[in-house]
């Protein structure tokens, strides 16, 4: 059993927000998840208000609780990976779990307001 599987993982309502982890490795953690882009969307997932979950153990393991912006995503299986292939080469990061959640739906509101910004939302 590792430090993942110990974390008491909150009830996902929405996108992630930051400084709320008080883990050292929150801030490079939430850095690494904004170089990962949707391909149909010109927006991190971070951005893009798809995180809902970020735990992080103080051994290092992380749990990434992540939406997707549809059911049908043609990526779904692989944006798990790419999460985990962004959070993992961070210092001090041991080990990562990345699991998709589907509730709360995403919607537009989860979006912070630069991608709401760069999509011209605004």
């Amino acid at each position: 059993m590792t430090a993942i599987d110990k974390i008491e993982r909150p009830v996902a309502t929405g996108p992630f927000e930051e400084g709320t982890t008080g883990s050292p490795l929150e801030e490079p953690v939430v850095a690494a998840l904004r170089e990962v882009y949707d391909p149909e969307i010109p927006v991190n997932i971070f951005d893009l208000g798809l995180i809902y979950v970020v735990d992080i153990a103080e051994d290092g393991d992380v749990f990434v609780g992540m939406t997707l912006t549809a059911p049908g995503c043609p990526v779904a299986g692989e944006i798990p990976i790419w999460v985990r292939d962004a959070v993992l080469p961070v210092e001090g990061v041991k080990n990562v779990e990345v699991e998709i959640l589907w509730d709360p739906p995403w919607n537009p509101d989860n979006m912070s307001d630069a991608a709401k910004l760069d999509l011209g939302m605004f």
